[in-house]
Parts: C-alpha cells; structure tokens; sequence
C-alpha cells in the first residue's frame, strides 16, 4: 500500500488582505478614439457608457510586467506583507506578448519574493476572478500562505485602431490582490463555467502561426460581435450572480456593493435590474472612466469605490466577472484595505 499521505484535517479561512492598481497617465477620450473610427461621443457613451480610458505608454514602456509589479508593490503595502511572504503569483492576462517565459514568474522576481511558484492564466475578462478562486483554495488547503493575484492587461494593443466595433471599448491597466489566511470569512465558494461553443464571438483572428506564414495579411487583433456578447452577457449573468449569493449563504439585498465586469454600462444595468438589488447596493460604474480592462477590470473597480467611499474595507460584495470563452466567474468577498 505505501506510505501514508498526509493533508490538512481543516479548511482555513481566506479573505483578500489587501488591494493595489496601476492606472496608466494617459487619458484617451472619446473624441480621440474617433479621429480614427466612424462614431462620436455621443453614440459610444450611449452604446456602451464609456466617456474615456486609459492607455499605457508605447511599448515598450509601461509592460504587462511593469504595470503589474507596480499594482503588486501597492496590494503588499495595503496588505502589510513582506514580498518574501508570498508563496504564490499569478497573473490573469490576455495581453502579455510572449509564450515563454510566462508573466508571474517575471512579476515575482521583479517584486521580490525569493522565488514564489508561479503561473499566468488566461480566462479573458474572466481572469481576475478565476484566479481569486484558485488562490483562495490555495490559501484554505494549506499549499500557500499568502497568494498575490494580478489582473493587468494592454488591450490598445489587441485591438485595430480603425476597428469602430472594438476600439472605443477598451482600455489599459493592472489591479493587484494579496490572498491570505484569515480568522474569518472572506472570499466564499467560486462559481464559475464556460461556454466554448460561442468561442468565437470574442476571438483573436487570424492566429499568430498563420500570420507567420502568412505576414502580409492583417496582423492578428480581437474581434467582437457585440450583439451576441450583449445577449449572452445581459440575459444570462444573473443566473450566475444568484448562484454566487446562494453558494456564500448571502441575500443579494444585504450585499453592501455588486462589482460586475466593467464590460458595458447597459449590460451592468440590465443585470442589476434582474437581480432587483436595492439602492443600498452600491455598483461600480469604473468604466466610465476607464472602459473594459478585461482582466484588470474587477480590481479597477473595486479600488474605484473604495477611493471614493462607496463602500469601506470590510463591505460584502458580489464579484462577477464574463467574457472571452465565453467564460465567466465570481464570488462574494469582504473589500480589502487599500494602501494609504
């Protein structure tokens, strides 16, 4: 029979210990975006919300690696964790250029821990919130201590710049969360699923290997048909969100804040209709501001409405993040401090 394996006899608790972002300093406002697409500022805030976003600096300035490090340097701060503590990194991203080596491996050298074990994870808009979930059953097992998860993302450079379809939509930026052992609850049972047979209404086309044996057609970009995502996103995400609500045991009406994927303003109002949530429930609106940061969208938000005193550290939230996969992911935490 062998030796006997030992593991944990209990669960821990976890919770987010602490929350950090990198905003780029570029401002690009609507009026920007349509000196190269056919709109206006007028049609892109009714679509969609957006009045501008940020973009990163030309690369190779402001990396997915730089972005990242500088949103993990402040979650530590928040957190009051040393580098040295982290166990673990990962990073959600769509966007970072290379195959090899991966992004968390580059993030946990440049902030320090010593050599954490490490590893990307590409979920689309999805990612943050499935990367919470995994470091969350790290930390309760026993496998890891502290966890640092990273959302970051360079969508201007996924997307055609004459693109009307894409382009008005996204933006640039990292959010950072350290995940720990805690004396209470504070990040509950991830719910999350996928949709592969509408993979391809959020894709990258053509693939890199054709572009390579084929250089002098269109580089790759993102491609969206945005009625379908729409439909997808504003019709079935409630279903998830009370899912998430049942699983951590909570009424949507006793949430202090619902933070969905900051993908489209309509689509986050037609789901907060849905979900009957009570004005009491602040929700976050960063994409008004920011636009669709895909993986770095959720922390974005979050650090919105706690900059701003929507809500306080402690509050109980309903993440819910959707998008490329089609996937989708979310659960209900306690907000982290963030760095003074």
């Amino acid at each position: 029979m062998g030796a006997q394996i030992a593991v944990p006899v209990t669960l821990r608790n976890s919770a987010l210990l602490g929350l950090g972002v990198h905003r780029p300093e570029r401002v690009v406002t609507n009026e920007e975006i349509c000196r190269l697409i056919d709109s206006s500022d007028e049609w892109i805030q009714s679509r969609s919300g957006i009045k501008e976003r940020r973009f990163a600096k030309a690369h190779p300035e402001e990396s997915i690696v730089e972005m990242a490090t500088s949103a993990a340097v402040k979650a530590l701060d928040a957190a009051g964790v040393n580098a040295a503590q982290i166990d673990t990194v990962i990073v959600a991203t769509s966007t970072y250029g290379w195959q090899t080596p991966h992004s968390a491996a580059l993030v946990a050298d440049a902030v320090g821990t010593g050599g954490a074990s490490a590893l990307d994870i590409q979920a689309g808009c999805a990612g943050f919130c499935y990367s919470v979930g995994v470091a969350s059953d790290l930390v309760r097992t026993g496998t890891a201590e502290h966890v640092l998860v990273v959302g970051v993302e360079r969508m201007s450079d996924a997307t055609e710049p004459t693109d009307r379809t894409v382009r008005f939509i996204f933006g640039d930026g990292a959010g950072a969360v350290v995940v720990g052992v805690s004396d209470e609850v504070g990040i509950g049972p991830t719910v999350w699923g996928s949709d592969g047979s509408q993979g391809k209404t959020i894709r990258q086309e053509p693939d890199w290997v054709d572009f390579a044996q084929n250089p002098e057609q269109k580089r790759p970009w993102i491609i969206m048909e945005g009625t379908a995502v729409f439909r997808w996103a504003a019709f079935e995400m409630s279903k998830y969100a009370r899912r998430i609500a049942e699983k951590a045991g909570v009424e949507l009406a006793d949430l202090d804040a619902f933070v969905p994927h900051q993908a489209n303003l309509r689509i986050n109002d037609v789901i907060v209709k849905q979900l009957e949530l009570p004005d009491t429930v602040a929700v976050a609106d960063d994409i008004i501001e920011t636009g669709n940061t895909s993986a770095a969208s959720i922390p974005l938000a979050m650090e919105k409405m706690l900059r701003t005193g929507q809500v306080e550290p402690g509050a109980t939230a309903l993440l819910l993040a959707f998008g490329a996969g089609l996937s989708y992911a979310g659960q209900v935490v306690k907000m982290p401090p963030l760095a003074q």
